[in-house]
């Protein structure tokens, strides 16, 4: 991973913004979209976007310590802008690291037309349900469990579903259980994560521990939730823990 992907509150921040043309009105439009107080190549600012590229421009800029990103320059850029689906409160951010703005125009594209329209009010819903998701489960792993049961594919709340924020009343309601303690076995036939199985992959997105046996490649391993216990061991462990846990070992 050569960049790292954040979220920058710009609301009222000045962002320098250089550079004319549509390319320019672009950038204009993005910034303010997000709340920035858009300024000059000389006023104050940490960041700041050279629109036409200008080497000369980058160069200042950097000079002063501001993190810039030059347009259609991806080895003098600080930072890129991504491509953006936006279903407020959730975005979702599409990079290349410069590479080709239209691949990631066409990823995102794809992953609108998947996203309900109202996938942003299932989020403010569980917002605003914080309060009784705490009470309703105290145990924080329990909470977790429950809220991803709720959200699998089919679930309730499943967040495909164009119907699933009006659905939280209803899941809390039925107060669901998260899935039971139960151990999963993946026999790895690759070492590649992008020839995981559909099965896999998904199992690794929720899983609370990963037991591996040592020949597991790390980039196996990188695809399970960043929170999720690794642990190395020679054999499938007898007594796995609470929640859902994976044992992986490559197929013979």
């Amino acid at each position: 991973m050569q960049s790292l992907p954040v979220f920058l509150r710009l609301q009222g921040r000045a962002v320098i913004l250089t550079g004319e043309g549509e390319l320019a009105q672009a950038k204009r439009r993005l910034l303010e979209r997000a709340g920035a107080s858009i300024v000059g190549e000389t006023e104050d600012a940490a960041l700041a976007i050279v629109a036409d590229g200008d080497e000369a421009t980058v160069a200042r800029l950097k000079a002063r310590g501001i993190l810039v990103n030059a347009t259609d320059k991806p080895a003098l850029c600080d930072f890129t802008l991504p491509a953006i689906v936006d279903r407020e409160p959730v975005l979702i951010a599409i990079g290349t690291g410069g590479a080709s703005a239209g691949l990631a125009k066409a990823l995102r594209q794809r992953i609108e037309a998947l996203l309900p329209a109202r996938l942003g009010a299932l989020a403010s819903a569980l917002h605003d349900a914080r309060g009784v998701i705490r009470t309703r489960w105290p145990d924080a792993a329990a909470r977790r469990r429950a809220i991803d049961g709720g959200l699998a594919a089919g679930g309730l709340i499943d967040p495909l579903s164009g119907k699933s924020a009006d659905a939280v009343p209803r899941w809390l309601a039925e107060q669901q259980e998260g899935t039971a303690n139960r151990l999963e076995i993946i026999r790895l036939a690759s070492v590649d994560p992008d020839e995981l199985t559909l099965r896999a992959a998904r199992l690794l997105g929720e899983a609370d521990r990963v037991y591996h046996a040592p020949d597991v490649p790390a980039a196996i391993l990188d695809r399970a939730r960043a929170d999720a216990v690794r642990l190395d061991m020679t054999a499938m462990p007898d007594e796995p823990g609470e929640g859902l846990s994976l044992w992986l070992e490559m197929a013979r």
